[in-house]
């Protein structure tokens, strides 16, 4: 069998490993916000065909709440992965923990607005949850992260290893 995508003449040479991914959480995030973002344009254009402007409003905003409470979390993880790799996940921790109180103060504070339209709303939110996750695995799952930051060695020849007299 021909590998039919092989450059006539080319010389199989050994695959080199690759790296790390560069920006792993940037890049989630964009993915996630793209996907997201696309899906709340789709439920906007069914929310003026089939509502109002309140309806709008309402997928706009239930969108744009969900992006936001998962997006802080991976710009902070972005921030703190190139400065303390470390301490990413007590980040995390305290980014979630941070969030869920002040976005639980910002909601009970405001209240519900009288022109919340809750159908749409809890639509376009359910809808950007899901998809977010989804898109966040998924993307998640094909990033490479570097496990063991040890550079390569080279090989210690034999007669320089120290003899133990064993």
């Amino acid at each position: 069998m021909k590998d039919q995508s092989a450059v006539p003449g080319a010389v199989p040479e050994p695959l080199q490993a690759s790296g790390p991914s560069v920006n792993p959480n940037a890049n989630i995030l964009a993915k996630c916000a793209g996907v997201c973002a696309s899906a709340g344009a789709v439920i906007v254009v069914l929310a003026l065909i089939f509502a109002n402007g309140a309806a709008v409003a309402s997928v706009v905003l239930g969108s744009l709440i969900v992006m936001a409470f998962f997006g802080l979390s991976l710009v902070v993880g972005h921030f703190v992965a190139k400065r303390r790799p470390g301490a990413v996940m007590g980040a995390f921790f305290m980014t979630y923990i941070v969030k869920v109180v002040g976005f639980g103060v910002v909601l009970f504070t405001w209240g519900t607005p009288q022109w919340l339209v809750t159908p749409w709303f809890m639509a376009a939110a359910v809808t950007t949850v899901l998809l977010w996750q989804a898109t966040e695995v998924i993307v998640f799952s094909r990033n490479r992260y570097l496990l063991f930051g040890d550079a390569p060695q080279a090989p210690v020849a034999p007669d320089a290893r120290k003899d133990d007299g064993l």
